[in-house]
């Protein structure tokens, strides 16, 4: 198992949006996550003290192929349907990989 922190920034005009659709998240984008091999996902918001609002995941990947998982769960058109939505509200970071949306972060503690 490995575990996968990432950062994306989120519109201020979106934030309730983004919120409401994360309440109700569509059955079939969950079960998509779900056979990907990831398990134990979080997503968390922050305002920082600069007035900007961050969201921050987490999730554990069970499976042996992370990049043929994420080509599966990319791939599904229900899931496309569900970024077309999401994607709006979220402002990626500058910095992030490229072909990244969310920007990873390196993982420097952990403790069970």
């Amino acid at each position: 198992m490995k575990r996968y922190g990432s950062l994306v920034g989120l519109r201020e005009e979106k934030l309730d949006e983004y919120k409401r659709l994360h309440a109700a998240a569509w059955p079939g984008v969950l079960k998509m996550i779900a056979e990907c091999n990831i398990r134990n996902y979080s997503i968390y918001l922050r305002r920082i003290p600069e007035g900007k609002y961050y969201l921050f995941s987490y999730f554990e990947y069970h499976g042996q192929d992370y990049a043929a998982d994420m080509a599966k769960m990319a791939a599904d058109p229900e899931t496309q349907e569900w970024w077309t939505l999401c994607k709006p509200c979220q402002e990626p970071l500058p910095d992030r990989a490229p072909g990244a949306w969310w920007a990873e972060m390196e993982e420097v503690f952990h403790c069970d």
